[in-house]
């Protein structure tokens, strides 16, 4: 076909509209039923891999070699297979995890046990757990071209194992549109798309920074989001008519900041980059996404290895009333002295000051004092630490009472991230008629490097202050990417923006954050979005699965930050 009839084919494209019904594993479990009978929808997207997702998925195949998908998915598609059928709308899911093609025969199964014609497909060739000696599971993260070949070849559900979240929607917009592996601007558009979408109703007001001006009843239930994709890359975030929540610019931006780092956003299929993308009102619940500019990827995939770290352990002392501090210190010392006969690999205090003074009932008078000790010996975790914590009993600080006796001690898991050729990853698409075939690596990489720092805006004339939380004027998401956590900070106006840009800068942001004092902190600077974007490297240890701090997946970090007090300009409050 040539170049002038691909153009005139791609305008004559009806819109795609794909949804997601699920962001998580253990997402609400009606979801998909909504997003079928809500309104109009092409395609369902669910997104059930996580890091720890897969942690726990290869701990499920330990016990029984025949699992490792989610079976949640099969208990939404029960009731709702049928209707999708009827509908005409295509399902997409990386719910196949560690085992994508027992999750494709389980879902023939169903269908057939339903009476229902469904082609079932599948993706693989992420599995590289056996390169990785020592690992529990170890995936290639894939980008959407296998989806997009069994879609084209005629699926009605393809089940993958481990996708980067935004390859969900870039398959099934590349098989609709015919985009080519080089199309990078439109490619790019679909990733910004997906990564939206990816996390269900955190698009459409979930876990929103400036939730408190909304209508409570806007939230109880947040509906799904949707994407209305065009033939160029662009789109228009929106949601089923009458569902909860609500769509805006800011609940986008938040979304586009989530767990993401500079200006490029590398994946398999292409690097988008993130400041060039417009956002804009469209109307009521709808946002259109537009000017998204790709390139080519980088010349390796990111592979996820889980391994086994170790065994932990914690107990949590109640320190009641007077002398908390002194009473953590008494404590501190006597466990010290029983863990010295038989000392953990690593033993981690933190004092939470929960307490209030002259408190009106007992709980909000206590503090929290919280041991996390871990070890590769069960028994230094387990055995030694329960008896060391309980033997104080009736010899500590008055008032001594733990939240739970210590347990044996459990296993925990590491992630780290590793790199391969994308032509050493077998990536395979398993038609529904049994045919597979291969995917090719592409055709051009380019190696990431960081974007040039943009120009600031003029900072605000000086004026009056006053000493207020950041959160007045900002909003913030965080998460988690292995040991390391972003913080997306962004403002609504320009103004806003002047003085955001100069005030937090990685010094304010170590100040305002002690615990990243002396950790590598990276500023993003993203001016379309009137957005900053903070890595804040090893805070989070060795991950999720080692849960070594109190929030192990640092979702409330960007609360905290928004928390502090800042020197605010009165003209912007």
């Amino acid at each position: 076909m040539t170049a002038k009839a691909t153009a005139g084919a791609r305008a004559a494209t009806a819109t795609l509209r794909i949804g997601n019904f699920s962001g998580f594993y253990g997402d609400r479990a009606d979801a998909l039923r909504e997003m079928l009978t809500g309104g109009e929808v092409d395609v369902l997207t669910g997104d059930y891999l996580a890091e720890l997702t897969m942690l726990i998925l290869a701990r499920d195949r330990l016990k029984d070699p025949g699992a490792g998908y989610a079976r949640t998915f099969l208990r939404q598609l029960e009731d709702t297979l049928g209707l999708a059928h009827e509908r005409g709308v295509r399902i997409v899911t990386n719910a196949g995890g560690l085992h994508p093609a027992g999750l494709a025969d389980a879902v023939r199964a169903l269908a057939d046990r339903l009476g229902i014609p469904v082609r079932v497909a599948h993706v693989e060739g992420d599995d590289l757990t056996a390169r990785y000696p020592g690992s529990l599971a170890a995936h290639a993260y894939l980008g959407g071209s296998g989806i997009a070949e069994c879609l084209r070849a005629g699926a009605d559900v393809v089940v993958t194992g481990r996708v980067t979240d935004a390859a969900l929607v870039t398959g099934p917009a590349a098989a609709h549109f015919g985009w080519g592996p080089t199309e990078y601007d439109r490619l790019a558009g679909a990733v910004v798309a997906g990564h939206v979408l990816e996390c269900g109703t955190q698009a459409t007001g979930g876990n929103y920074a400036f939730f408190g001006e909304r209508d409570p009843r806007d939230l109880r239930r947040p509906g799904f989001p949707l994407a209305e994709i065009h033939a160029d890359g662009s789109s228009v975030i929106t949601k089923h008519p009458g569902t909860g929540g609500f769509v805006d610019v800011g609940t986008v931006t938040a979304q586009l900041l989530y767990e993401t780092g500079g200006a490029r956003y590398a994946g398999p299929d292409v690097t988008a980059r993130l400041d060039t993308v417009r956002l804009t009102q469209d109307g009521p619940d709808r946002v259109r996404v537009e000017g998204v500019r790709g390139e080519a990827p980088p010349p390796a995939l990111k592979v996820g290895r889980n391994r086994l770290g170790g065994f932990r352990n914690e107990v949590v002392f109640v320190l009641t009333g007077l002398d908390i501090e002194a009473k953590a210190d008494l404590v501190k010392e006597q466990m010290g002295d029983a863990l010295a006969k038989a000392p953990p690999a690593e033993a981690r205090w933190e004092l939470a000051r929960t307490d209030r003074a002259d408190a009106s009932t007992e709980e909000t008078a206590s503090a929290l004092l919280r041991l996390v000790v871990r070890d590769p010996s069960q028994e230094k975790v387990g055995r030694v630490l329960s008896g060391a914590a309980i033997e104080l009993a009736l010899g500590s600080y008055p008032g001594f009472h733990v939240m739970a006796p210590p347990g044996k001690g459990s296993p925990y898991g590491v992630f780290e991230d590793v790199y391969v050729p994308h032509g050493d990853v077998g990536h395979v698409a398993v038609l529904h008629d049994g045919r597979r075939v291969t995917v090719d690596a592409p055709y051009d990489t380019a190696v990431l490097e960081d974007v040039p720092a943009p120009a600031l805006p003029e900072p605000l004339p000086t004026g009056p202050t006053t000493r207020a939380p950041l959160g007045l004027l900002a909003g913030a998401r965080s998460g988690d990417k292995g040991g390391n956590a972003n913080v997306g900070v962004w403002v609504r106006d320009d103004d806003a923006w002047r003085w955001l840009a100069h005030e937090l800068t990685v010094e304010r942001f170590r100040e305002l954050i002690p615990e990243a004092r002396d950790l590598p902190v990276t500023r993003h600077v993203l001016p379309r979005l009137r957005a900053l974007n903070f890595l804040v490297e090893g805070i989070l240890g060795e991950g999720v699965a080692a849960q070594a701090r109190f929030d192990p997946q640092a979702k409330a970090l960007g609360e905290w930050l928004r928390s502090r007090h800042l020197d605010i300009p009165e003209v912007l409050l």
